[in-house]
C-alpha cells in the first residue's frame, strides 16, 4: 500500500493551537494567515502587497465615502484586506483541489480498501439516519397536534374574528 503524503498525514494530526483572533475561512489571521502569507512573499511565491500584510483589517465604507455601520448592531464594520481575502481563497480554492486529488487516487490505487471504508460509513450511518428521521416525524406530529389544539382552544372572541368557511348555497 502506498504511503500518503506528509501534506495529508500533518492535516490529521491534533494541534494544540487555539486560534484567538479575527478569523478567515476559520483560521486565525494573526497568527496564521499573516505569517504564511509573509514567508510566502518572502519565498517569492506570493506578490501580497505589504499594506495588505500590515494592515489586514479594514474598515468599510458605502459607496458615498462615509463609514458603513452594522444595521443589526450599530458597530462599524470591519473587511479583511481584498488582497489577502483574495488569497486565502484561492488556497482554499486549492486544498479543496488536494483533497478531491488525494480521494481520486486512493480510490484509483485502493479501490477496494476505498470501496469498503464507503460501505462501512453508509452501514455506520443508516441507524443514526434512521433515528433522526423517527425524531424529526415524532417533532413534526407533535407540532402539527400542538396547533391543532392551540385552534381548538381559542376563546370564542378569537373564533368570532375568524372568516367563516364558504358554505354551498342549499338546494330545494
Amino acid at each position: 500500500m502506498p504511503k500518503a503524503p506528509s501534506y495529508i498525514t500533518n492535516l490529521l494530526r491534533p494541534t494544540d493551537a487555539k486560534q484567538k483572533g479575527r478569523k478567515v475561512w476559520s483560521i486565525d489571521l494573526e497568527t496564521v494567515w499573516i505569517p504564511f502569507f509573509t514567508a510566502t512573499n518572502a519565498e517569492a511565491l506570493t506578490a501580497i502587497p505589504h499594506d495588505a500584510l500590515g494592515a489586514p483589517l479594514r474598515l468599510a465604507y458605502e459607496p458615498d465615502g462615509s463609514v458603513r455601520f452594522n444595521d443589526r448592531t450599530g458597530k462599524p464594520v470591519i473587511r479583511v484586506a481584498k488582497d489577502v481575502s483574495d488569497q486565502v481563497k484561492l488556497v482554499r480554492e486549492n486544498f479543496t483541489a488536494s483533497l478531491q486529488q488525494y480521494a481520486q487516487q486512493v480510490q484509483k490505487s485502493n479501490a477496494d480498501g476505498f470501496k469498503a471504508q464507503a460501505a462501512l460509513n453508509v452501514e455506520a450511518g443508516k441507524p443514526i439516519i434512521d433515528r433522526d428521521n423517527e425524531a424529526m416525524q415524532k417533532a413534526i406530529e407533535a407540532q402539527i397536534e400542538a396547533a391543532m389544539s392551540d385552534a381548538q382552544g381559542q376563546p370564542e372572541a378569537a373564533r368570532e374574528n375568524e372568516p367563516e368557511p364558504e358554505r354551498e348555497p342549499a338546494t330545494v
